[in-house]
């Protein structure tokens, strides 16, 4: 940071420098805006998420996520629920003996390293709509306008929506739009072996301590250090909206360290 830079930090008084910051990102999403909206792949996407609007009123879906602690759930269980997986959640597909209903995937770094698994893969597809340079139109590709900054909860996909530094809370506004009454979250561990400073990209060195298969991001593989404090920031404003709705977010994470929704026991959750 600039000495100049620095003295305004320590002058201003945080309230008014969140403000300048938001100001400052505004301005940074306005000029991602006529793209966002109007460029041809983007305007097919907005109108085929029409369709999926409220598709699954009522029901309830497993979001997936890729911690360890989904190598010690059953996820067998899951072949007949309707199921969200993300990344490089088709790793597990062997194990599973299942794909996911919907794919999601908003992440540069996952995308641009993984983009021929990605493209490869038959089910609905949801990725941010920065990574069209990696990745081709198809019919059950849809781009999503997402973003770093402006915390929402957004309600519409077809408009902006926010990251919350998680694929999981991008997730949790599709569940929301798709209509789902209750939403299920599994191997959402909300813990990272690997330490240091939010949103760092970094290299692997060896085996993933962190993710369900040790190859997930294995040796060489680049990705970004967790941002957990605007995780749940995310995850806050996902409780809210579900439950303001008269709907629920649950957690049945096996040992996850995720305080923010309702746990429950997974294997209660099946007949």
């Amino acid at each position: 940071m600039s000495p100049l830079k620095e003295t305004i930090k320590n002058i201003l008084p945080e309230p008014l420098m969140a403000a300048v910051r938001e100001t400052r990102d505004a301005f940074g999403r306005l000029e991602q805006w006529p793209e966002a909206n109007f460029h041809p792949w983007r305007r097919d996407t907005i109108q085929r998420l029409a369709k999926l609007k409220d598709a699954h009123r009522g029901e309830r879906c497993f979001i997936m996520g890729n911690g360890p602690s989904l190598k010690q759930t059953d996820l067998s269980r899951l072949q007949n629920e309707y199921t969200m997986g993300m990344n490089r959640i088709y790793m597990a597909f062997p194990e599973m003996g299942f794909k996911p209903t919907y794919f999601l995937s908003v992440n540069d770094l996952v995308v641009e390293q993984c983009a021929e698994d990605i493209q490869g893969l038959d089910m609905p597809r949801f990725v941010s709509w920065r990574t069209r340079k990696w990745l081709k139109p198809e019919e059950n590709l849809f781009f999503l306008y997402t973003t770093y900054t402006g915390p929402k909860f957004a309600h519409d996909i077809r408009r902006r929506v926010w990251e919350g530094a998680t694929v999981t809370f991008v997730a949790l506004q599709l569940a929301y739009y798709l209509g789902f009454q209750q939403v299920i979250l599994i191997g959402v561990d909300h813990s990272f072996a690997t330490k240091g400073k939010p949103n760092t990209t970094v290299v692997s060195e060896g085996d993933d301590p962190n993710h369900f298969n040790p190859g997930y991001f294995g040796k060489g593989f680049r990705w970004q250090l967790p941002d957990l404090d605007t995780s749940e920031r995310g995850y806050l404003l996902a409780k809210q909206h579900f439950e303001a709705a008269g709907r629920e977010v649950v957690d049945a994470t096996i040992g996850g360290k995720l305080q923010v929704f309702r746990k429950v026991n997974y294997d209660t959750l099946f007949d």
